[in-house]
């Protein structure tokens, strides 16, 4: 069982910055692909951003050269930077843990809620 915890959102104005934070419970940290996604009012949840366990990273095209996630497998975490923010990326920011090993097991964070406006 993993536990996830997202923090870091709030409210920021455009061209502004934010750094999300997933902290993660548990063991074996290294073994889950990690990744961001988020969800605006009304639309469906979208991959922000993920990061392998072999370090490759792949960003939705909207964020590329705009965000930047890391992983510190020895903290058990993942950060997601966000630079010049725009009113579009206003959602709720989930964390997502997918097992590479074994039988797969999925995990989400509770959400935290990115609000960028004027």
């Amino acid at each position: 069982q993993v536990q996830l915890v997202e923090s870091g959102g709030g409210l920021v104005q455009p061209g502004g910055s934010l750094r999300l934070s997933c902290a993660a419970s548990g063991n074996s940290f290294s073994i889950y692909n990690m990744g961001w996604y988020r969800q605006a009012p009304g639309k469906q949840r979208e991959l922000v951003a993920v990061i392998t366990t072999g370090g490759f990273i792949n960003y939705e095209d909207s964020v590329k050269g705009r965000f930047t996630i890391s992983r510190d497998n020895a903290k058990n975490t993942v950060s997601l930077q966000m630079n010049n923010l725009k009113p579009e990326d206003t959602a709720v920011y989930y964390c997502k843990a997918t097992k590479t090993v074994g039988l797969r097991q999925v995990y989400w964070g509770q959400g935290t809620q990115v609000t960028v406006s004027s």
